[in-house]
C-alpha cells in the first residue's frame, strides 16, 4: 500500500457484481460528521478518532465523530439558535424536517463520541463542563437510543447552536458497499470551557492533530483513512485558524461526491469525481493481485 487509503478486500468482487447487474445497491442512510477544530500556536488542530479494528465498517481507520440520523429528531419543536431550518434546508439540499435531523445528528454525535456539546441554556451561550455523572447518564441514554436528542435538549432546557456549525462537504458511500451513508461533513470550533475525551465505544484512540500532519501520515502509509477523511484534511490544511475555516464553509460546494465504477480497456476503473488521487484499476477477472 503506497498510502493509507482504506480499501476493503471484498470491494473488487462487489464492484464486478455491480457491473454485472447481480448486486443491488442498498439505500444510503443519512448521516453527519463533525470536524472539530481548536486553535494552537502552530495553527488549528482537528479532533480525530481511530475506529477499533474489530469494527465491521472501516476498522482501524482514522475518522471524525459522526453517525446516522435519528428520525425522531426530524420534526419535534426544539430550542434552536442560528440560521433557520429553512436556511439549513436550502444549504443541505433537503426539506426542513430533514435539515433539522441532520443538524441534530451532527451535534448529537459530537457529544456522544467526543463529549463536546454545541448547545447552551440561551441562544448565545454553550454548556460548560459536561463530565458530571448526570451528564454521563444522559449521554449513555443517547448512545443507547433510549433518549432522542430532541428529548435531551428539552429535558435540560438547552438551545441547539446551529450557528456554531458550518456545512463543509457531502459524500455518499459507493453503490457497491454493503453499508452505505449519505454523509454531510461539518466544521465547528471547540467551545470555550469544554474539552474532548474518548467517549466512543467505537474508537480505541483519539488525537488532536494538525490537518497537514495527519495528511502526511496518510501519504506515508502510517494512518489508514477513507477517501472523504483525507480529502477533507487536505481541504482544511491551508486555513490558519478555526474561524477562517468556519468563515469559508458557507461558500463551499455541497454537491455529493459518489464513487463511480466503469469498464475501460478490459478493467474496472473506480474513481471519485474531483478526487483523482483515489482512482483504482481493478481487473475484470480475478488475477490474485491487488488493485492498482
Amino acid at each position: 500500500m503506497a498510502n493509507g487509503q482504506w480499501y476493503p478486500p471484498e470491494w473488487p468482487d462487489r464492484i464486478r457484481a455491480l457491473a454485472a447487474g447481480t448486486l443491488t445497491p442498498v439505500t444510503p442512510r443519512r448521516a453527519a460528521t463533525v470536524m472539530l477544530l481548536k486553535d494552537t500556536d502552530t495553527g488549528p488542530r482537528v479532533h480525530m478518532l481511530r475506529r477499533r479494528a474489530s469494527m465491521a465498517f472501516a476498522g482501524g481507520a482514522y475518522a471524525y465523530p459522526g453517525g446516522g440520523v435519528d428520525p425522531r429528531d426530524d420534526d419535534r419543536d426544539i430550542g434552536w439558535a442560528g440560521p433557520t431550518r429553512a436556511w439549513w434546508a436550502d444549504r443541505l439540499g433537503v426539506d426542513e424536517t430533514g435539515a433539522q435531523a441532520i443538524v441534530c445528528a451532527a451535534v448529537r454525535e459530537t457529544y456522544e463520541e467526543a463529549g463536546v456539546l454545541l448547545a447552551g441554556p440561551t441562544p448565545d451561550s454553550v454548556a460548560g463542563d459536561t463530565t458530571g455523572a448526570d451528564w454521563e447518564a444522559d449521554r449513555a441514554a443517547l448512545v443507547a437510543r433510549d433518549l432522542s436528542f430532541a428529548e435531551f435538549l428539552d429535558r435540560r432546557g438547552l438551545v441547539l447552536r446551529s450557528d456554531l456549525l458550518g456545512a463543509w462537504t457531502r459524500w455518499i458511500t459507493p453503490e457497491f458497499e454493503s453499508r452505505r451513508y449519505d454523509t454531510w461533513f461539518f466544521v465547528a470550533a471547540l467551545p470555550e470551557g469544554q474539552r474532548t475525551r474518548n467517549a466512543s465505544t467505537e474508537a480505541d484512540r483519539t488525537v488532536w492533530t494538525r490537518p497537514q500532519d495527519a495528511a502526511d501520515g496518510y501519504d506515508k502509509g502510517e494512518l489508514l483513512m477513507m477517501p472523504p477523511t483525507i480529502a477533507t484534511l487536505r481541504q482544511l490544511a491551508p486555513y490558519g485558524t478555526a474561524a477562517e475555516a468556519l468563515a469559508a464553509a458557507p461558500g463551499r460546494d455541497l454537491t455529493p461526491v459518489l464513487a463511480e465504477a466503469r469498464l475501460e480497456d478490459g478493467e474496472i476503473v473506480l474513481s471519485w469525481p474531483g478526487h483523482d488521487e483515489f482512482t483504482k484499476h481493478i481487473p475484470t477477472t480475478r488475477t490474485g493481485g491487488a488493485p492498482a
